[in-house]
């Protein structure tokens, strides 16, 4: 039997569902909101900490976001725009501890420099050029280059033993970089909601979704525990799902989703929690993926702060399973098959032959040569003090392409029915650090009706919101000064 209508159905209990929930409960706090989530807790996949790199992503350190031109000239567009959404959502989450919704900051922020270190002539050339346009910008301010081997050691010790003498490196550094417990933030918000009136269910997965003729969706799901049946209706629907929403947005009928496809890819992490080797590397540092890698596979050490603890991970490897998400199904990717998809998929598949190298190369890696390529990074790393950890799975988005017949996009993207009454994210990096951002986005799509009412309650929580910051460099310094002190960073 239907259990009544709800405003709005958040499926999925990842920090894309905690965001837009959060968002929606301080803009309309007399709607009811309903989350489903088949796993047995929330933040269990994709949001979880030890299944992303948590970077924080604001392009300080990630160099596929500053590409260089065939003039050799780098275009720091996409890394302005990045870091752009990461400062809203800062802004949002310091308006939330300051209002008691979040605990304390350190729970799941905290500081931690972004470097970028590069080997070899052409790499340098390249790292050096894009500090030089980087450091013109606003948003940029502070960033560091050197090529000197004592600065370098000073900034991040764990990199210099023992480095081979004549070789060209250089690095950046920007102190005023984070770290971010995803899967915290998210318990966090989704606590809050709960308390505030939300129905926030787990185990409980969503089978079907039907538009009806008023413009509601009728949902039928299913308890994990026994097996129950039910059915709720919902005004707007979002389908938070991470892999899964694919298939849920399929099974909506929505003409909108026709030609989308992913493709899966998982990842696995070295890590340790030597407290010999984590007292000598605080930093995020990144590097050039390997050739025919995708850009979320560009390797990375990472500090990590996960419940308080300190660690070190690097990688992330590619591994390869046919499921959607890490507690998903083996027949996930045969399952998301239609007529207006293959087309796109298989050209995707003609097209990328180095990505198929490059994933065949990642399986046939056993745990010693993974060290080997840690000690690119870490010339003394030893194959004893780090341990293999699985991450999430990433669902790439495959779709139409009107010149090419089907591209692989690395990023995130919004898939909005015609009414706007039910949208979905599909996609991954940098996600999680930009999902204030996107979901400021998906408000103005699927609530133009309410938007401007909305924008002064969206201007106290986000006080740059409709605006940019790095084309004002006064407000950028005052807000980035505002944030780090709300949130206790500290350069």
């Amino acid at each position: 039997m239907p259990e009544g209508t709800v405003d709005v159905l958040l499926i999925g209990g990842g920090i894309m569902s905690a965001t837009l929930g959060t968002l929606l409960q301080e803009l309309q706090p007399t709607w009811k909101i309903a989350v489903f989530e088949r796993l047995h807790d929330v933040a269990l996949e994709s949001s979880n900490a030890w299944n992303n790199a948590g970077t924080g992503h604001a392009a300080l350190c990630e160099l596929n976001y500053t590409p260089e031109g065939k003039d050799g000239s780098v275009d720091p567009a996409k890394a302005i725009a990045i870091n752009e959404q990461f400062q809203q959502s800062r802004q949002f989450w310091s308006k939330l501890v300051d209002e008691g919704v979040l605990d304390a900051p350190s729970t799941f922020i905290n500081s931690t420099p972004h470097m970028t270190f590069v080997r070899g002539e052409k790499d340098v050339a390249f790292l050096k050029k894009r500090y030089e346009v980087l450091r013109e910008q606003p948003l940029f301010a502070g960033i560091e280059y050197s090529e000197d081997s004592r600065v370098i050691n000073s900034w991040a010790p764990l990199l210099m033993q023992k480095r081979r003498k004549g070789e060209p490196f250089a690095a950046t550094r920007v102190p005023a970089g984070t770290d971010v417990d995803f899967g915290a933030l998210t318990r966090q918000l989704f606590d809050h909601l709960a308390e505030n009136g939300a129905d926030v269910r787990t185990n409980t997965e969503v089978r079907r979704l039907k538009r009806l003729s008023d413009g509601s969706w009728r949902v039928k799901y299913r308890r994990s525990i026994g097996r129950t049946p039910g059915e709720i209706r919902a005004k707007f629907v979002f389908v938070g799902a991470g892999g899964w929403a694919l298939k849920l947005l399929q099974r909506s009928g929505i003409p909108e989703i026709s030609g989308y496809g992913v493709f899966p890819i998982g990842g696995q992490f070295l890590k340790t929690t030597n407290p010999a080797l984590v007292a000598q590397h605080k930093a995020k540092v990144y590097s050039q993926a390997s050739v025919g890698a995708p850009p979320m596979s560009v390797p990375h050490l990472d500090t990590r702060v996960v419940d308080g603890e300190a660690s070190l991970l690097f990688g992330p490897f590619a591994t390869f399973s046919p499921k959607f998400l890490k507690n998903g199904s083996l027949f996930d990717i045969v399952g998301q098959v239609r007529p207006g998809n293959i087309g796109p998929m298989l050209k995707v598949a003609w097209d990328n032959p180095s990505l198929i190298t490059y994933l065949v190369g990642e399986l046939v890696k056993d745990h010693a040569k993974k060290v080997d390529s840690l000690r690119t990074f870490v010339p003394t790393a030893k194959d004893e003090d780090w341990e293999l950890i699985q991450a999430g799975q990433r669902a790439q988005v495959m779709k139409k392409d009107p010149e090419k017949g089907g591209v692989l996009q690395f990023g995130t993207e919004v898939i909005t029915g015609a009414d706007g009454s039910i949208a979905g994210l599909l996609g991954a990096s940098p996600g999680a650090s930009t999902a204030v951002s996107i979901m400021l986005g998906l408000l103005k799509t699927c609530f133009p009706d309410r938007i401007d009412g909305w924008e002064p309650r969206l201007r106290e929580l986000i006080p740059s919101f409709g605006e940019t910051l790095n084309a004002r460099p006064d407000a950028a310094e005052e807000v980035l000064s505002e944030t780090a002190e709300a949130l206790a960073l500290t350069a």
